[in-house]
């Protein structure tokens, strides 16, 4: 029988593993050095809110493992043979596999700065750093959190639940500039700072000090903050170090071609781990997303279990969010500016936001970024599959809308707007069922 084994039990390796199992009785075996099961990595905040504890953060409870065959291994691999198809494990015996499929996952990334290693310093991605921010949320009275993502924004927010001081250090001019413009960067950064919460923009951290444990961080700028926590947040990395002396080719990650597969023969690579050598049109080379680690899983494992070769289509670009009562969606390809050749149009109302880029010269639909609007991910993932026009967007609004208060209060007064700055005539629909939308 065929054994394939799998380094990694996040949402990219398990989601291989039901899909092999759903179309294969190979052998399969899930290795993990950070957690005996699968659990859902974006519920770390709520389980240290206490809305949540950290056995509800698993999908599947022990019995699914047992029915589906998948021999869990809680060890970590220290290297693999590949000749010899071996992996040696820190732990227990080593293993030998049919195929090998890499779904390590990332790391956070560090700053390499004077004092990065004393106490009270550490990032937020894994379970292990869950364990040991809560080991001392007692002891956090200052705190400082250093990158403007969301990572860093859900940290603050966790220390803020938890009472501290909080100053929040950003190296650009705004809240995640990278991704939104600079109105909805100062929606996002007023609401914050309502909270308490001290920002810092155009900032960075030179040096940490402290006499075993941290109490002091040192800014660029001249600036120094007492502390006694601080977070680092700035973004994260494949992890592949313990990969990086071994026949397989890397750059920033493992490198792959449309079928997951490595420079190795029934070597592949899937997640956050996996850089695209061709990467599909607008897509980036590594894309470091639940939703595509989801289906890079789903169809390596389809391939694999029925020995197929289907080429991975991720679909519209979507995203979302949540924080300090914010719920973000993005669909479609919303960068912080409008590129040339595209129109921009902005809604704002108290605490809700909506920004939608369409073609100045085709009308097609590019995408929205909502704030506390909450709309159906079925209907604008058919708009943009569909290249549908902005009109046709706008008309079908109320059907989008996912909230029955914001059909009833808003999706009106949007396309108004929308009519008075842009000087159009949109004609606002009667809701319907969405499947009857999206089976046109």
């Amino acid at each position: 029988m065929k054994h394939i084994v799998i380094i990694g039990n996040g949402i990219s390796g398990i989601t291989a593993a039901r899909y092999i199992r759903k179309n294969s009785d190979a052998q399969i075996t899930i290795i993990s050095a950070e957690s005996q099961y699968f659990f859902s990595r974006t519920a770390l905040m709520y389980v240290f809110m206490g809305q949540v504890r950290f056995e509800d953060t698993y999908p599947y409870d022990q019995d699914f493992y047992r029915k589906n065959r998948l021999n869990l291994v809680f060890d970590r691999v220290e290297s693999i043979d590949f000749s010899a198809k071996t992996l040696k494990l820190k732990a227990t015996d080593s293993i030998v596999y049919d195929e090998l499929i890499l779904a390590t996952g990332s790391k956070p990334r560090k700053l390499n700065i004077e004092g990065e290693k004393l106490e009270g310093i550490q990032g937020l991605y894994s379970k292990q750093d869950l364990e040991k921010l809560e080991n001392k949320r007692n002891q956090i009275q200052k705190a400082i959190v250093l990158g403007g993502g969301l990572i860093g924004v859900e940290l603050v927010e966790m220390l803020h639940y938890q009472r501290a001081e909080v100053d929040f250090v950003v190296r650009e001019s705004g809240f995640w500039a990278e991704v939104l413009c600079e109105k909805e960067q100062r929606f996002i950064e007023e609401h914050i700072q309502s909270k308490g919460i001290r920002i810092h923009f155009n900032e960075e951290i030179r040096s940490f000090e402290g006499e075993g444990k941290v109490c002091q961080a040192f800014t660029k700028s001249g600036k120094k903050i007492e502390i006694d926590f601080a977070g680092i947040t700035i973004g994260v990395e494949p992890n592949i170090e313990f990969l990086k002396n071994s026949e397989l080719e890397l750059q920033e990650g493992i490198l792959v071609d449309e079928d997951f597969q490595t420079n190795i023969p029934n070597v592949y690579a899937i997640g956050d781990c996996a850089e695209h050598r061709n990467p599909i049109q607008n897509r980036k080379k590594i894309e470091q997303l639940w939703y595509t680690g989801k289906l890079q899983g789903k169809q390596l494992g389809e391939n694999l279990g029925k020995g197929e070769s289907q080429k991975y289509e991720p679909g519209p670009w979507f995203n979302s969010a949540k924080f300090f009562d914010i719920e973000f969606q993005n669909y479609g390809f919303v960068s912080n500016t409008k590129k040339e050749g595209q129109s921009e149009f902005i809604w704002k109302k108290g605490n809700k936001m909506f920004r939608l880029l369409f073609d100045s010269n085709t009308d097609e639909f590019i995408g929205i970024n909502a704030f506390n609007l909450k709309f159906r991910h079925p209907v604008f993932d058919h708009w943009l599959r569909n290249k549908a026009g902005v009109e046709e967007v706008l008309q079908n609004l109320k059907t989008a809308s996912f909230d029955g208060e914001f059909s009833k209060k808003y999706e009106e007064e949007i396309v108004r707007a929308f009519n008075q700055e842009i000087g159009r005539n949109v004609q606002l629909k009667k809701k319907m069922w969405y499947q009857k939308l999206i089976s046109k």
